[in-house]
């Protein structure tokens, strides 16, 4: 894909709760394989949560302080990648409703422009090219709905994905599903999101994919768990680990 922006010579890289408690090797993958196209990356030490928790449970201003805080730490004008779909859109496009009418609108929405999500950034800003040295490997792809309907950064992903050439790629049938998580809706409504993330691995257990790409941890630590309570032998893997060791060979 020809890239659609100029190549920033530095960004930014917002590691996500997830990525820091669970998911490291993710984290570094992701930040790797940008830093292998010949971009710097800074990781602002004090960066944290994006607020969305907050906000999404009814905490505008606990959300706010939160929030205010990244505009902070991350305050030089290069973009911010994000190795998730939903922290991508909570800083996108919640940070502009979240200060809307306040003396920081201006400075939150100059924030929110320059946020990409990473699969978006590999794609569409860098245009990356890679070469598969892994083995044949049949996988399939869970579309969070953060990434699927406010980010709108699917095709980027599967682009990246569909560049491996030992790597087949066969579709769920309910791809537009939700895995059930949802953050705290996992925690309120927890009969609900078990239906819905057992809906989820029946589809993927159908496809006869070994394993399940997805570009959110926290949908990839819901489903992971559903499968292994039920013994499936599928594995769920960030996308940006997954690219990291096809293109090893591992």
């Amino acid at each position: 894909m020809t890239p659609e922006f100029a190549k920033p010579s530095t960004v930014y890289f917002f590691g996500t709760c997830l990525i820091d408690a669970f998911y490291p090797d993710a984290g570094l993958a992701a930040i790797r394989l940008v830093e292998r196209e010949g971009v710097r990356v800074l990781f602002p030490p004090d960066q944290s949560c994006c607020g969305q928790p907050a906000y999404n449970s009814g905490f505008p201003d606990e959300a706010r302080a939160v929030a205010r805080r990244q505009i902070h730490v991350f305050n030089q004008d290069i973009p911010i990648v994000v190795p998730s779909g939903s922290c991508a859109s909570m800083m996108k496009h919640h940070y502009p409703v979240l200060f809307s009418g306040t003396d920081d609108e201006a400075q939150a929405r100059a924030f929110a422009s320059r946020v990409f999500e990473w699969s978006e950034f590999m794609n569409r800003v860098l245009g990356v090219r890679y070469e598969d040295r892994g083995q044949p490997i049949r996988v399939t792809w869970h579309s969070s709905c953060h990434a699927l309907r406010e980010m709108k950064v699917i095709e980027h992903s599967k682009q990246l994905l569909r560049q491996l050439g030992h790597v087949e790629l066969v579709e769920l049938t309910n791809e537009r599903e939700c895995c059930g998580f949802g953050g705290t809706f996992s925690i309120k409504h927890p009969a609900l999101s078990g239906a819905l993330v057992n809906d989820k691995v029946d589809d993927i257990q159908a496809t006869g994919a070994a394993r399940v790409i997805a570009g959110d941890c926290g949908c990839l630590m819901n489903i992971a768990g559903a499968g292994q309570l039920r013994g499936l032998p599928f594995q769920a893997q960030h996308l940006a680990e997954f690219i990291w060791e096809r293109i090893h060979g591992e």
